[in-house]
Order: structure tokens, then sequence, then C-alpha cells
């Protein structure tokens, strides 16, 4: 096994998790709860806020529900990473590879929060830690008209979730993944076509 083909994505997995938890560890050291500090005006704000699920501050069945939430992230971050290993092992494209990088380094970064946060910070007991957000962008805050079909008269703001590197570096991978989907699904056809000569 070649192993210099695994070691950039080996690298960038564990740099997104060193950043995603110093950031996480340094927020929860240094803020309250609900604390908000502006980055850049109005528009980047650090607000420390915790949720027990699922990104951007969604919940999902309670103190079972987040049992079951960290069980089926180890899962699915096994059978990713394994897949990632077959990506490597057939060559391909980088970049493909990169955004399931990206994915299994967000997953495994909540998961870390979910598994050791409760017991490491003595709020609560293993499995049961609060995911740590923090990332906060309000880019338009307005009201909507009175005239408008919907909603007339309410406060609307963009973008309202506040969420972590780990949730960044999910969204970011399924993004790199869905525009390399076919480039990389044509090379493949390619492969197989070209081998299936050559064995022919």
């Amino acid at each position: 096994m070649n192993l210099k083909k695994y070691s950039l994505p080996i690298f960038l997995l564990l740099v997104i998790l060193a950043v995603d938890q110093y950031f996480k560890l340094y927020i929860k050291n240094h803020f309250y709860l609900g604390e908000e500090i502006a980055v850049l005006g109005d528009w980047f704000k650090l607000h420390f806020t915790e949720n027990y699920g699922m990104a951007f501050g969604l919940e999902f069945g309670g103190k079972t529900g987040k049992v079951f939430l960290t069980l089926f992230r180890i899962i699915f971050v096994s059978v990713i990473a394994y897949y990632i290993y077959t990506l490597i092992k057939k060559d391909t494209k980088p970049l493909y590879v990169y955004g399931w990088i990206m994915i299994v380094s967000g997953a495994l970064g909540n998961i870390i929060d979910s598994i050791f946060y409760g017991v490491y910070f003595g709020y609560d007991s293993w499995f049961h830690g609060r995911v740590v957000d923090m990332l906060y962008f309000p880019l338009i805050q307005t009201t909507i008209p009175e005239n408008f079909p919907f909603w007339a008269g309410e406060d609307f703001e963009f973008f309202r979730p506040v969420f972590n590197i780990a949730d960044a570096a999910i969204s970011i991978g399924f993004v790199i993944i869905l525009f390399m989907q076919k480039s990389v699904t044509e090379a493949e056809e390619l492969k197989d076509k070209v081998n299936e000569e050559i064995q022919g």
C-alpha cells in the first residue's frame, strides 16, 4: 500500500478536527452561554450556543435520540471512511476525496462533543454532551413589508442558524461532492471501458 496517497487526506482530516476542537474549547472556556461579540460588524459574530442534536442547532428525539444519533454518526463515519479508502485506492480525483474527508471530519468533530463534553465539563454523562456552536452570520436583518403576501410585518433574518467548523466542513464537503459527482462518474466509466478493451 502506497502510504503517500493517504497522507494528505489524513492530514486534512486532522487539521479540520484540530481547528474545530480548538474553537469549541476556546469558546466553551472563555464565553458564557449566549455571549456574543462582533467580528465583522453586524455581518459576522461569535455567539456561544449549544445544542443536543444535529447540524446548525437542529435537535432530534431528546436524550434517547441523542444516543441514537451519536451511534448512527459513528456507523456513518466508519462506512464513509472505508468508502474513502476505496476511492484513494482507485486514484479517484483528489478534490472529490477531499469532499468526503471534510464530511467525515465534520461528523467526527461533533461526535467528540457528543461523547466526551458532558463528562469533561461535568454537566452530563457519556454520549450526552452538547455540541458547541459559535459562528453566526446574520447577513440580512430586516422586516418584511406589510404589503407582502406572506409573513407581512414579521422580522426576517438570513442566515439565522449558529454553527461550528464541523458543520461548515460537512456543508462544504457536500457541495464539492455535488459538483464533482458527474466528472468522477464519467472518469470511472471511461476507466472501466478501457480496462474491458485491454482485457478483451
